[in-house]
C-alpha cells in the first residue's frame, strides 16, 4: 500500500473584499488552531510584499502570533525570502522564537529577487532580477504534457513577461538597503546552517554567534520552482525540499528530479525528503466547490498583471468582472492545476500528484472569500484523507 503521505497548510494570510487585516490576522489563528485539530502535520507562511490582499509579509512575526496559539502542530515559513534578507538576523529570528516554544519550527527558505552582485572591472555582471524571474519557468515546456500517471504538467507560463522592469525596480528599491545584493544562495544557505550548529565565522575569521538561535531546534527546509539552484543546493546539503507545484506547476518534475539527482545524505536526512504544495478548494459537492473556487482566476490575474493580489472577491463580484482571451491564457496554468471538486475528486488528485513527484508531504494552500468555507474545505480533506 502507498505511503499516504502527510497533509500540510501554506497560509498566504490572504484578506478578503470588505475585510481588514484585523480580520485576515484573527483567521490565520483560527485556521491554525482548526488545523492542528484536524491532524495537519506542519502550518506554513509564505513572505510576499506590496500585494494588497496578501498581507503574509513577515513569517517569523506571523509564526510567533500563531505559536501562542497553538500547541504540537509544526510552524514554518515557505518560505523566508533571501534575496533581501541576512542568515544572521532570520536565524536569530527563529530561535527568538524557538526558545518559548522548542521543537516546533521549519525554516524554509527561498530565493528572491535582488540586485546582481557588482562584478569586477573586465567581468560579466551577475544574475539579474529579471534573469531571475526568467529561468523559474525552467526547462521546455511550450506545451501541455502529463505524467505517466496523467498528471498535468501545463505549458510554461513566462513570469518575466508579466512584471515590468520599473515594477521589478521598485519593489528592489523598497525592499534592500541602497546597493546591497544577495550573496551566492548556497554561501547562504551553508551560513544559516553553521549559524544553528555554533560553527559560523565572521569575514575577519573570528567565531561569529547568533544568539539567540545558535542550537536552536529549527528544522531547515529550501523552497523550489524548477530545476535550478535551489533544487541542486537542497540536494547537496542533504535538507528536505519543497516543490511549488501551486505556483509552477509546468515544473514540478524538474523540480524534484534535480533534487534527488544532487542528493547527498546528511547527519538529519540520510535519503531525499520531498514534500510538494498545490492549491485546492474543496466543497461538499463538486459544484459547491467549483462556485467557491470561482473568485481564483481573478485573483490570480491580478498577481500576473503585476498589479498586486486584490482582496479575494466573492463569487459575485468575481462573476461581474470582464475577460479578454489575453486574460485567460495569463492564468491558465493556474486554473488547470487547481484542485476543485468535493473531497472524494481531490483526494484522487492529491493521490496522482503524490506519486507523480514522490512526496512524503502535500502541502495545500486554500483561499475562499469566506473563512468559514475555507476551514470547512481544509476539514473536509483531511477527514478524506484520514479516511484513505
Amino acid at each position: 500500500m502507498t505511503d499516504p503521505a502527510s497533509l500540510s497548510v501554506l497560509d498566504l494570510l490572504p484578506r478578503s473584499s470588505g475585510a481588514d487585516a484585523q480580520a485576515a490576522l484573527h483567521n490565520a489563528v483560527d485556521l491554525a488552531q482548526s488545523a492542528e485539530r484536524f491532524g495537519y502535520r506542519r502550518y506554513w507562511f509564505a513572505e510576499h510584499h506590496l500585494n494588497p490582499g496578501v498581507l503574509g509579509s513577515s513569517p517569523a512575526v506571523e509564526i510567533a502570533l500563531v505559536a501562542a496559539a497553538t500547541r504540537t502542530i509544526r510552524l514554518g515559513s515557505a518560505g523566508v525570502q533571501f534575496g533581501h534578507r541576512t542568515p544572521l538576523a532570520t536565524v536569530e529570528e527563529f530561535g527568538l522564537i524557538d526558545a518559548l516554544h522548542p521543537g516546533r519550527l521549519d525554516l524554509g527558505i527561498g530565493r528572491s529577487p535582488s540586485r546582481p552582485k557588482p562584478a569586477p572591472a573586465g567581468e560579466a555582471p551577475g544574475e539579474t532580477g529579471q534573469d531571475y524571474l526568467s529561468r523559474r519557468g525552467g526547462g521546455d515546456h511550450d506545451e501541455d504534457s502529463h505524467t505517466d500517471n496523467g498528471l498535468l504538467l501545463p505549458r510554461r507560463f513566462d513570469i518575466a513577461s508579466s512584471v515590468s522592469k520599473s515594477k521589478f525596480v521598485r519593489l528592489l528599491d523598497a525592499l534592500q538597503q541602497p546597493g546591497a545584493y544577495a550573496p551566492d544562495y548556497d554561501d547562504q544557505i551553508a551560513e544559516v546552517l553553521a549559524l544553528l550548529r555554533g560553527t559560523a565565522v565572521g569575514s575577519d575569521g573570528t567565531p561569529l554567534h547568533a544568539s539567540p538561535g545558535e542550537g536552536a531546534d529549527v528544522e531547515v527546509w529550501i523552497l523550489g520552482a524548477s530545476g535550478g539552484e535551489s533544487a541542486t543546493v537542497a540536494g547537496r546539503r542533504g535538507l528536505p525540499f519543497i516543490a511549488g507545484y501551486h505556483h509552477s506547476p509546468s515544473t514540478v518534475i524538474d523540480a524534484v528530479d534535480a533534487y534527488r539527482a544532487a542528493f547527498e545524505p546528511s547527519a538529519h536526512l540520510p535519503e531525499p525528503y520531498v514534500a510538494v504544495s498545490v492549491d485546492a478548494v474543496i466543497g461538499d459537492t463538486d459544484d459547491h466547490a467549483t462556485e467557491l473556487a470561482s473568485g481564483y482566476p481573478a485573483w490570480v490575474r491580478s498577481i500576473r498583471r503585476g498589479e498586486g493580489a486584490i482582496a479575494y472577491p466573492t463569487p459575485a463580484e468575481a462573476a461581474a468582472l470582464d475577460w479578454t482571451d489575453d486574460d485567460r491564457d495569463l492564468v491558465r496554468d493556474r486554473v488547470l492545476t487547481q484542485f476543485v471538486g468535493s473531497p472524494a475528486t481531490v483526494a484522487d488528485r492529491l493521490e496522482q500528484l503524490r506519486d507523480a513527484t514522490g512526496a512524503r508531504e502535500i502541502v495545500i494552500t486554500t483561499i475562499t472569500h469566506d473563512h468559514a468555507d475555507r476551514v470547512r474545505s481544509y476539514e473536509l480533506i483531511a477527514a478524506e484523507w484520514a479516511r484513505r
